[in-house]
């Protein structure tokens, strides 16, 4: 329950459930609950630093990031040019406002969804195909 310096906040023991969007939102460990999912930006980190869950064991695959690619793509540019109409700003102004909140946002969205995806493979039990399910 500690909630300063380096130490990762608990919020649960392993095996307590935590909650998709909760875990997705705020990079929590599956398994305990612990703000250990994420080892950068948009980095897994390759074991939970609390409850010692494996994390390199699941695989998301690249569904995140072409999803991403095409929603956060069509936002942007339905956005700029509505911008553009209205307001008939310099080109300058353009990459001032779309650049960065293209970036954070694919920041953004590549943790949620990558972590939804994560917890969704822990809580179903999720295998490499062609494995054998127990």
């Amino acid at each position: 329950m500690n909630d300063t310096g380096d130490t990762p906040q608990s919020k649960g023991q392993p095996g307590e459930p935590v909650g998709l969007g909760q875990a997705a939102l705020f990079g929590l460990c599956p398994d305990c609950g612990s703000r250990t999912l994420f080892d950068g930006p948009v980095k897994f980190a390759d074991r939970c630093a609390v409850c010692g869950l494996d994390i390199s064991r699941f695989n998301v695959g690249d569904g995140p990031a072409a999803f991403l690619t095409l929603i956060i793509g069509a936002v942007v540019i339905a956005l700029a040019i509505w911008l553009d109409v209205v307001a008939s700003p310099p080109f300058w102004v353009h990459a001032l406002i779309w650049i960065p909140f293209t970036i954070a946002a694919v920041i953004w969205g590549l943790r949620v969804s990558k972590a939804a995806l994560l917890v969704a493979e822990h809580r179903n039990k999720a295998r490499e195909a062609g494995g054998r399910d127990l």
